[in-house]
């Protein structure tokens, strides 16, 4: 959307004599598009330029779109508060928004897994689907007014690695014991496996698994975990991350701070926060793909979890989503809202994308196979 296209909206209501190089009045300019800054704490470090990138590209939309006269500055993880302390930081006041993944707030409800992902939830294209068009924000809004937030989708990961190991995995067994440093809710479904889980914001993790304070970790896809350095220190990379189908990230907004916006930038803030989904989503698609052809030359050992595993965790993940909505009446509002859709959605996906997927692999792997 073109910033000429906000900015006209609030010219014909006022005519006064004094006119802007804007084509605005300037009493009305300052009325309808006053001077704003802002602060955003991000749960990611500046290294990681596609996750953290996220928010920077949202702020510079959010810039251009109202001539500069919204700005937004992103502040990494620890600049301001650590990673994993940013939704207090909006609450509190400390920033008008923060940049995160809902799920490493599970300890104050588990809701806040059901604005990010679940395992075994919805893929990147379901999750949009529910959130933009599904009814997915509307059905989350009121578990975030409880928080006096607005969270908006602003970032998307794909499917995920399942991660970096010091061992083999070949039976449930082998999870037993096993420390893994996992987010939200899929801790607590390997946790009935055998998993000790750990909560490490992004930029510990790597110095946890050198000293081997944990046994593994799963962060996001090849192109970060090569930044991040992790398979330096764990030879075995899994496959897929089951429990993270499709991250949706989230610009947390101090729910005072949005209501007193603009409209112009409300509608600005939430056009640069789709953007931002959009442009994060397909940057991962350009970079992992490279990375992983990298990782596997320097001789990271790629594995896929094994059936048996994959089983176990659906049957974890789902009894664990049963027990939790019995006991949580906010979980299980926002739960029956999203099983229904995934439900619906799956039942599509295998008619077209699945059975036209399946066909296009296969045939390409017997193309690379011929000599």
């Amino acid at each position: 959307m073109d910033r000429r296209k906000f900015l006209a909206g609030a010219g014909p209501a006022l005519a006064l004599p004094a006119v802007t190089a804007t084509g605005l009045p300037a009493p009305a300019l300052a009325q309808s598009a006053p001077e704003i800054r802002w602060r955003c704490a991000s749960s990611f470090p500046k290294s990681l330029d596609t996750i953290y990138g996220a928010a920077d590209f949202m702020s510079k939309r959010v810039a251009a779109l109202t001539d500069g006269r919204f700005r937004i500055t992103v502040f990494a993880a620890g600049e301001i508060v650590p990673g994993l302390a940013v939704a207090d930081a909006v609450q509190n006041n400390t920033v008008e928004c923060a940049h995160t993944a809902s799920y490493y707030f599970v300890g104050k409800d588990p809701t806040f897994a059901l604005d990010a992902t679940i395992p075994f939830g919805m893929n990147t294209r379901q999750t949009n689907a529910w959130l933009h068009a599904g009814g997915g924000r509307e059905v989350l809004r009121e578990f975030f007014d409880g928080y006096n937030m607005v969270s908006i989708p602003t970032g998307s990961t794909g499917a995920q690695m399942g991660g970096w190991f010091r061992k083999e995995i070949k039976t449930v067994a082998d999870l037993n014991g096993l420390k893994m440093r996992i987010a939200g809710i899929a801790g607590n479904m390997l946790q009935k496996l055998g998993v000790v889980p750990q909560q490490i914001a992004g930029g510990d993790i790597y110095p946890a698994l050198e000293r081997g304070t944990i046994d593994a970790a799963e962060w996001i896809g090849p192109y970060d975990d090569e930044k991040l350095g992790f398979n330096r220190v764990a030879p075995f990379y899994y496959y897929p991350g089951f429990w993270e189908g499709g991250l949706n990230l989230s610009l947390y907004v101090s729910k005072p701070k949005y209501e007193e916006l603009p409209p112009l930038y409300r509608d600005a803030l939430e056009s640069a926060c789709r953007d931002a989904t959009m442009e994060t989503m397909a940057k991962y698609d350009v970079q992992n793909p490279q990375a992983l052809r990298r990782l596997v030359a320097g001789g990271a050992q790629l594995r896929p979890f094994p059936r048996e595993v994959m089983q176990a965790a659906y049957k974890s993940a789902f009894e664990l989503y049963d027990e939790t909505a019995a006991e949580n009446p906010r979980f299980k509002k926002v739960y029956d809202h999203f099983r229904t859709f995934r439900d619906t959605q799956l039942q599509w996906f295998r008619v077209a994308e699945n059975t036209y997927d399946n066909f296009v692999y296969s045939m390409q792997a017997q193309e690379q196979r011929r000599p």
